[in-house]
């Protein structure tokens, strides 16, 4: 009894920490001696291998870890290629004007950046972190963008409204571009025409 309610404990911490947590450590954290840290180790080890668990415990230098079974290397392989879909700092900073503006066009996100961003652009619809709300009711009815509930869900987010406020610095700097893309529009309308 006393050892099937340590076993979730257990469990926790090594998968928490990710590492090898040392005997001395496990001790200390479970409030446990020696031999019982030993006896709940083999107990946890052997319940993994009647499940047929992709887990497997591991004692290494001088604790356990939870560990992959080698069988399934190749898909943990996948979750980290996976993974490897990160945002560059530019599509960061694209994602970051579109969260804090929106809705918001492309010409005034690459108006605040001072650079074209259609390949960035489309990396974020790609990956759903933004998505089409409308068009702007001005001439030539430009897209507006937004977020979506996966960019809520990657940056840990119940609403857009959770998002940290702008420095009034940032934010009044901010709209004074957007305020000159505004006073431009006339200005590049009739150079189109």
């Amino acid at each position: 009894m006393f050892m099937n309610e340590l076993t979730g404990a257990f469990e926790a911490v090594l998968f928490a920490s990710g590492e090898p947590v040392s005997m001395e450590s496990l001790k200390e954290i479970l409030g446990i001696d020696a031999e019982n840290v030993r006896e709940l180790a083999a107990a946890y080890s052997k319940q993994l291998e009647e499940r047929g668990s992709g887990l497997q415990l591991q004692q290494v230098a001088g604790g356990w870890q939870l560990v992959t079974k080698a069988q399934y290397f190749h898909y943990v392989e996948r979750l980290s290629e996976e993974r490897d879909k990160r945002l560059s700092p530019a599509a960061m900073e694209t994602l970051s004007i579109v969260a804090f503006k929106q809705p918001i066009t492309k010409q005034e996100i690459e108006h605040i950046r001072g650079v074209r961003i259609e390949k960035i652009m489309s990396k974020l619809l790609e990956m759903e972190l933004i998505r089409e709300l409308g068009r702007k009711d001005t001439i030539g009815r430009p897209i507006l963008y937004g977020t979506t509930d996966t960019f809520l869900q990657c940056f840990g987010l119940n609403d857009i409204s959770d998002l940290p406020e702008l420095p009034e610095a940032d934010r009044s700097i901010l709209e004074h571009e957007q305020l000159d893309l505004f006073a431009d529009l006339p200005e590049q309308e009739a150079g189109e025409q």
